[in-house]
């Protein structure tokens, strides 16, 4: 599904973010990307939504080369793709429900979808009861819970998680975590970046560590190891 064939990645001439990347993605997978500050990561996911181009090499998603997409092809593969981010990014004088119906419609979903979908993915997080709160009447783990559901209400094929429980506490974390499981189990393919030891040795499943742009070790069953 995902295919990085050799990627280079080089800022300003001389500065090298990632260097013959190369590394596939199996739909369904649950994969954790680690490394310490500057390994690499952020360049690599920046790379698979087209925040950036590799300088060298190619992206792959099925058999589509990412960074040749025209335009309506790009928004297409984008709403493939939820991103979750560490700091939320949700619209601060919308609610819950506005918020992840804010996604469907930037889709073009229309409003029937949004009234069926947006109460399911809410419960997929636990919070229905939340559904007409504000932002700033949540928690940050439940911040992190609608953010999850708006990154999953128009059913993408891959979720990136981009240090989702850096602001949170091990109790948030914990369930943060467990929904993501939840996703995978449905089938969705997760790509987790973290810098937190006990959410990736919890977890079980593939580690890929990152060292000065590259990648140093793939362990199918891994831990946090560095």
């Amino acid at each position: 599904m995902i295919y990085f064939d050799r990627v280079t990645k080089v800022y300003n001439g001389n500065a090298v973010a990632l260097e013959d990347v190369t590394l596939s993605i199996d739909p369904g997978e649950f994969v954790s990307i680690v490394g310490h500050s500057g390994a690499g990561k952020s360049t690599l996911l920046k790379l698979l939504l087209v925040e950036d181009y590799p300088t060298e090499g190619a992206v792959y998603f099925h058999s589509s080369e990412i960074h040749s997409l025209r335009k309506h092809e790009l928004t297409a593969y984008r709403q493939r793709v939820g991103t979750i981010f560490q700091d939320f990014r949700l619209l601060p004088h919308k609610t819950a429900y506005e918020n992840i119906a804010f996604a469907m419609e930037a889709a073009g979903r229309s409003d029937e979808e949004i009234a069926a979908d947006v109460p399911h993915a809410l419960s997929l997080v636990d919070l229905e009861d939340k559904m007409w709160n504000f932002p700033h009447e949540l928690s940050g783990g439940e911040k992190q819970r609608v953010a999850i559901a708006r990154a999953i209400v128009n059913q993408p094929d891959v979720i990136i998680a981009d240090e989702p429980t850096g602001n949170l506490d091990p109790i948030n974390t914990y369930e943060v975590v467990q929904i993501l499981k939840k996703i995978n189990d449905l089938g969705t393919t997760v790509l987790l970046t973290t810098h937190n030891k006990g959410v990736i040795d919890s977890l079980g499943k593939r580690v890929v560590t990152m060292d000065r742009g590259r990648i140093v070790r793939d362990d199918a069953t891994g831990r946090y190891v560095l």
